[in-house]
């Protein structure tokens, strides 16, 4: 499972529908400097070319650096939640990390993460990351945080992303603490498995390296379109997460972020440009629309934002929408 300065890492890509960018992926997986990996690949009964794709890297991987790769098909589509409880099932690694179907990650990503988990002896480790467009890129970066309380308030105050991909996690933090995704929970799944994690770990440490690429190539994947059965899985999540932190060693310290960490959920409903999602923002987790202009964390641009909500100042909505979503984002940065 592991040697004492090369230990083993386990890396799960969940696959559904993805022959577009999957070989991306798979050839960043492919061009890392630490070779000491355990690939597992989840297709969710891709319908597409995916599958295929899988099994070219699969037999280049074997052929070129001798390395097997784990191939699990799901026979029917279960959703990201139980693809990536599928990979957590068959890992044997002493460390964990998660690549989406449409990302990619730096040569060294790996070597690094690994240098400064076994260096530290850190349970979690946290780094940058790109925001990755068709022509241009935006780096990303995440504040720092030195032990497990002060990465969690950041992300409940919102200030700092709570993406699965931004972690290297020790594998034993899933094993002791009996931590899974959420079945059919596929919404919000990110929030509560990183703050699960960080809030049963010991050390933790943040990496000053930009190492992940989240692509953002389509402009309309930014605008976030939330149906009834999404808002569904982010109430389960958000409340289950409550209920954890509540009950956890920072129970007392969580209690007062809980609201902020509502409000930083329900952003995405902002960042639209339709009436229907405003509506929406106001009714959900309405509880916490009154401390909007409190959490003095978050940019002022943000709390603009929200305040516009609140007060059904819907066209300022509207117009950043535009500015800056269509018109920063869509034409300036792409």
């Amino acid at each position: 499972m592991k040697s004492a300065s090369h230990p083993l890492v386990s890396i799960i890509v969940p696959v559904y529908n993805s022959q577009d960018t999957l070989m991306y992926t798979l050839d960043s997986i492919e061009k890392q400097s630490y070779s000491h990996l355990e690939i597992i690949v989840v297709d969710d009964s891709s319908t597409d070319a995916s599958l295929k794709l899988i099994e070219q890297f699969r037999v280049r991987m074997m052929n070129s650096l001798g390395i097997a790769i784990k191939v699990i098909v799901h026979e029917q589509n279960m959703g990201v939640t139980n693809a990536r409880n599928t990979g957590l099932d068959n890992a044997t690694g002493e460390f964990i990390y998660h690549i989406d179907a449409d990302d990619w990650i730096e040569p060294d990503a790996i070597e690094l993460m690994v240098n400064e988990a076994v260096g530290t002896e850190a349970d979690i480790v946290g780094f940058n990351w790109w925001l990755t467009f068709s022509q241009n890129e935006r780096e990303m970066k995440q504040p720092q945080f030195s032990d497990p309380w002060q990465a969690l308030e950041r992300m409940m105050i919102g200030t700092m992303k709570w993406n699965v991909w931004m972690f290297l996690v020790r594998h034993e933090l899933y094993i002791n603490n009996k931590i899974r995704f959420i079945p059919n929970m596929n919404m919000g799944e990110d929030m509560i498995m990183t703050m699960k994690l960080f809030s049963c770990s010991n050390k933790v440490v943040y990496l000053d390296r930009t190492l992940y690429h989240y692509n953002q190539s389509n402009i309309n994947s930014m605008t976030k379109t939330y149906s009834e059965k999404h808002i569904k899985e982010v109430t389960f999540n958000v409340e289950e997460l409550e209920r954890f932190l509540l009950n956890s060693n920072f129970g007392a310290k969580s209690k007062p972020l809980i609201n902020c960490l509502k409000l930083n959920i329900k952003l995405p409903l902002l960042i639209s440009n339709k009436n229907s999602q405003y509506d929406r923002w106001r009714s959900w987790f309405s509880e916490a629309n009154g401390e909007v202009t409190s959490n003095k964390n978050v940019s002022l641009r943000i709390r603009l934002l929200q305040w516009a909500a609140v007060h059904k100042k819907d066209w300022i909505i509207k117009l950043h929408y535009y500015l800056v979503i269509r018109l920063v984002y869509g034409v300036i940065y792409k």
